[in-house]
């Protein structure tokens, strides 16, 4: 089994596309596939549980099924960062939960398993616990979202820098066109990307405003095999 951490640049970097992009290439290549969103924020209430929309987007392309607190373990109601919702609500975030709900996963045995990091690769879960930490226990390679938009050449390279410092693999990025309107100077932007950062480029991803219903595999490079 192989797994994949996506990460972003910050929030809203187009983190949900580009892992429905993953599980649809990996789909297209014959592997069986589970998702994970391990934390989430902003979730609402469906048939008496609190539910995430990216969760819920990422379960209706994985090939395999599981019980959804498998695939979101922590589900929060008010779009803010986790762990102060969690202390709202005087919850902590565990890695001991975190770890058990993927060794579960990992146990329906998927060829393939893609979890979704929320924020930005150093997002705080508690006062002890930061998301790197739970990465690293399931030895998964990070694939780096890219929100293009002004600011994100630094973002990136940044990011990168401290995926590798915290001694994870990085399979490559993905560039994510977030807004309708064209980023200016958008291609010298992926040019630069590209020279910088020293993994490689695995997709770069249009404005989709449809992207829940369409297949976007065809934007992922061949890169699993």
């Amino acid at each position: 089994m192989k797994s994949f951490f996506v990460t972003g640049t910050d929030t809203d970097a187009g983190k949900t596309v580009a892992a429905k992009a993953l599980l649809n290439y990996f789909a297209g290549q014959r592997l069986s596939t589970l998702a994970m969103k391990p934390v989430a924020s902003g979730c609402f209430k469906q048939r008496g549980r609190w539910v995430n929309d990216d969760a819920l987007a990422l379960r209706e392309v994985m090939t395999m099924d599981c019980d959804y607190s498998l695939t979101n373990p922590y589900s929060f109601e008010p779009a803010i960062a986790p762990h102060i919702a969690a202390t709202e609500q005087n919850i902590e975030i565990t890695e001991q939960v975190l770890i058990g709900a993927f060794n579960d996963v990992r146990a329906l045995k998927p060829d393939v398993v893609v979890i979704e990091g929320a924020g930005g690769w150093e997002l705080p879960l508690s006062d002890t616990l930061s998301m790197p930490t739970f990465v690293k226990q399931t030895n998964a390679e990070v694939v780096l979202v890219v929100g293009l938009k002004l600011g994100c050449l630094n973002h990136a390279v940044l990011t990168e820098r401290a995926i590798r410092a915290d001694d994870m693999r990085v399979a490559g990025w993905v560039a994510v066109d977030t807004q309708s309107a064209e980023m200016p100077y958008r291609e010298q932007n992926i040019a630069t990307l590209t020279r910088r950062l020293t993994s490689p480029c695995l997709g770069i991803l249009p404005y989709t405003p449809d992207w829940r219903g369409r297949d976007l595999s065809t934007y992922i490079n061949d890169f699993c095999r």
